[in-house]
């Protein structure tokens, strides 16, 4: 481990993307009090800038091999700072929704249709981050009921191009359900 310490930043980006799990702690160790600097100072709050800056290098070791990175610390600064401004905006549409509902006192809310408006809310951004094709087949199709066929003439693109943008947003949406159902669990036990 020590050997990686007196590499530079590209040098162990170059062993990360092979696999390095040691150059991964490497530049772990160097940028990890800074990001979380950079995390609290947009946050004020020192647990979530940490749960950050650790969901931002988990993204890296699992995106690795897809990295195109010129200079690690704009990059990891860059990341830290969009993944806070993602959380935020996501805190944000749940207050939102929160303020959006009548008083408790005038009408009792159940959980379930919290959890409704709440989950209908995330399926909404979740189909917002796709790319733009994708979340165009999707919305046609979820949302206005067209078929392939039709969404094939109005796209002007193939049948077999319509099914693999719907296969693909059918399974960004299960894969981020599964992570929200997990949380949902976690938060509901608490």
């Amino acid at each position: 481990m020590s050997m990686y310490l007196k590499l530079d930043d590209q040098q162990l980006l170059r062993l990360l993307i092979n696999g390095s799990e040691d150059a991964f702690a490497a530049i772990y160790n160097r940028y990890w009090r800074k990001l979380v600097a950079i995390g609290y100072s947009h946050t004020k709050d020192r647990f979530l800038a940490e749960e950050i800056v650790q969901e931002v290098f988990l993204s890296i070791w699992n995106r690795r091999n897809e990295l195109k990175i010129d200079t690690v610390s704009s990059y990891l600064a860059t990341a830290i700072k969009f993944s806070i401004f993602k959380h935020i905006a996501t805190n944000n549409r749940r207050q939102r929704i929160l303020s959006a509902m009548p008083n408790a006192s005038l009408v009792e809310m159940t959980d379930e249709l919290v959890h409704a408006r709440f989950l209908k809310e995330y399926i909404s951004g979740v189909v917002e981050e796709m790319p733009e094709k994708c979340r165009l087949v999707y919305k046609l199709s979820r949302e206005e009921g067209l078929n392939v066929g039709e969404i094939s003439q109005k796209m002007n693109i193939a049948e077999k191009t319509v099914e693999a943008h719907l296969s693909k947003a059918l399974k960004v949406l299960r894969l981020n359900l599964k992570e929200f159902m997990v949380l949902a669990i976690f938060l509901h036990k608490i």
